[in-house]
């Protein structure tokens, strides 16, 4: 396991959440990696997939 700076992501979370904070935020300015986070904790914990990963994960979403 290894530390992560995320300080220049840029989150994003989906339109849809309206001013919730129940979903989860995505940056995907990062190269090689898609960090996700919780919305409700923004200085929490961040699981990153390599953008192959992703890419495959969210092909699977309907």
């Amino acid at each position: 396991m290894y530390a992560c700076d995320f300080t220049r992501a840029i989150w994003r979370k989906a339109s849809a959440s309206g001013a919730e904070h129940d979903c989860v935020e995505v940056a995907d300015n990062i190269p090689t990696l898609v960090p996700v986070r919780d919305s409700k904790r923004p200085t929490g914990p961040v699981i990153t997939f390599t953008a192959r990963a992703w890419r495959t994960f969210i092909s699977h979403l309907d």
